[in-house]
């Protein structure tokens, strides 16, 4: 192959009459140095001792395969920026809406505000403190014991009963289950988006009340005032676990669909590499 592309060389030099020195951007050969340089060839050869045809035949199949290759490039980068765009759009039809997302920490500015907590397995008992610069301000008592998403709505009053300050408060959990051992456990925040940054990657930032967090890190999506009170009854409690799950759900099916169609295509491109290797052995 190497004594085939010098040949290609020495007929391209014999064209112009001339060397150009390589650049460290002419070290790699594009599409249209390959076809310059075949064309150059095929002006150049000895008439009475023309190309072999059969090699001839292989290197249009190289090029027919690297063509591929460059289309199969251009696919797989118009589907990932298609996918970001997708992601990024969906983010506006939250504005307006309540969102549940994993987050320790809140922006407070006396209004009230609903966390939570999430259980994955039941437990005996249950303790979420709110601190402020590491002074607790509020303790609660969870009376929502099963595994799943717990909510409770917190009035903004310390724990003598008078407004707490603004600022930024700290989600602190502890949970033991019925056996007195420690059982995983963490924060919930639920907030109304207020604005999107479609900015930056994994589907944008949104601008709620309680803060900014990352699109990727919503668990569910409500509207304003719906299933405000989950510890009430633990059957309502668990009609938003089921909710939180269909939607947790429609987001994992939608990036499931986004994964395999980026997979089909690396799968392609490993195929079209496959054959170009074959060719050139």
């Amino acid at each position: 192959m190497s004594s085939y592309i010098d040949s290609i060389n020495q007929a391209a030099t014999a064209s112009t009459g001339k060397t150009t020195p390589k650049s460290s951007d002419d070290a790699v050969m594009g599409k249209q140095d390959f076809l310059s340089l075949l064309v150059a060839q095929l002006q150049n050869q000895d008439p009475l001792n023309p190309d072999d045809p059969t090699e001839f035949t292989a290197q249009l199949a190289q090029f027919s395969s690297l063509e591929q290759l460059f289309t199969l490039n251009e696919s797989m980068n118009s589907l990932v920026e298609s996918n970001a765009n997708s992601d990024r759009l969906s983010t506006l039809s939250t504005i307006g809406k309540e969102v549940a997302y994993n987050g320790g920490e809140f922006n407070f500015s006396g209004e009230p505000v609903e966390i939570g907590y999430q259980l994955d397995s039941p437990a005996s008992q249950v303790t979420l403190n709110l601190q402020l610069n590491g002074v607790t301000v509020k303790s609660f008592t969870g009376t929502e014991l099963t595994a799943g998403n717990h909510y409770l709505t917190w009035d903004g009053l310390n724990k003598d009963g008078v407004a707490a300050p603004s600022g930024k408060y700290k989600i602190v959990l502890s949970a033991k289950a019925p056996d007195g051992e420690s059982t995983g456990i963490a924060p919930l925040i639920k907030s109304e988006v207020t604005g999107v940054d479609l900015g930056g990657t994994g589907g944008g930032t949104l601008i709620t009340k309680a803060g900014e967090i990352a699109y990727s890190s919503v668990i569910g999506v409500y509207d304003p005032g719906s299933n405000a009170d989950t510890t009430a009854t633990s059957d309502k409690a668990e009609e938003t676990e089921e909710d939180e799950t269909k939607t947790s759900g429609d987001l994992a099916d939608s990036a499931a669909d986004a994964a395999k169609s980026a997979a089909d295509a690396t799968k392609s491109v490993a195929e079209a590499s496959k054959n170009v290797n074959e060719i050139l052995e």
